[in-house]
């Protein structure tokens, strides 16, 4: 049988990298979707690795692009719906065109990405599906749209769970708490991002913060067949700061 085949969005950025590297060492070939730098960021890759320009939000890339991956190499095994945003507002501060933009990128794109990808799973006999959400759907966060896209992404995924089970795809939620990232490092300065991180560790039972590939062991884990029974769920990977009140 030739090499599985994954789809991670977001795939030119730190925790899509990190991805893409634990998979590509798992046997994967690997497609790295983004609106920007995804042929740059696959060059850095050793293996299997495709870069494909697109945005999750555009319906006609979504299709395109995985139209590209199926040319390629004729199937899709695991989908990683990695891509966001998060741009910095409050409840008082919030503008609709904010709102709008943090939910197509963070729930929108994921549920597009599914659907075009329904048609293969079903050729196919089955597949995987992991998006990553984040601690705050569960104790809250900075951001009102990006917290409830997190929020909105784990009932997508239970809601997907459901339809798509009889095709034989597993849909599951990894959700990391704060993470050195470069997405995380543009939010605030340097000095606030440290403290910031410090106080994630020590609400942390193990006292540690997590770290990309923490992040992407479980993606990696769960679209294994060692996770063929596990579907509808959320891992919380937050080295138990989960279980912190909101942390600010």
């Amino acid at each position: 049988m030739s090499a599985p085949v994954a789809i991670v969005t977001g795939g030119a950025g730190g925790m899509g990298m990190a991805i893409a590297t634990v998979l590509l060492g798992d046997g994967f070939r690997v497609a790295l979707f983004d609106r920007h730098g995804a042929k740059e960021a696959a060059g850095q890759l050793s293996g299997d690795v495709l870069g494909v320009a697109a945005d999750v939000t555009d319906e006609d890339q979504v299709r395109a692009a995985i139209e590209q991956v199926s040319r390629t190499w004729g199937r899709v095994d695991a989908l990683v719906n990695n891509a966001g945003i998060e741009p910095a507002h409050s409840l008082e501060s919030l503008e609709p065109d904010t709102w709008q933009a943090t939910l197509e990128v963070n729930l929108t794109g994921p549920a597009l990405m599914i659907k075009h990808c329904i048609p293969l799973w079903r050729g196919q006999g089955g597949g995987r599906v992991v998006s990553l959400g984040s601690r705050v759907w569960l104790g809250g966060g900075w951001t009102p749209a990006y917290s409830a896209s997190k929020a909105g992404l784990v009932g997508l995924t239970r809601v997907a769970c459901r339809e798509l089970g009889p095709l034989g795809v597993t849909v599951n939620v990894v959700a990391p708490s704060f993470v050195h990232t470069p997405f995380n490092a543009q939010k605030a300065d340097p000095e606030f991002l440290e403290d910031y991180a410090g106080r994630f560790a020590e609400a942390s039972p193990l006292g540690r913060l997590v770290e990309p590939v923490d992040v992407a062991y479980a993606v990696a884990f769960l679209v294994s067949d060692r996770a063929r029974n596990i579907t509808g769920e959320v891992i919380h990977v937050a080295a138990g700061s989960q279980l912190a009140p909101a942390i600010r």
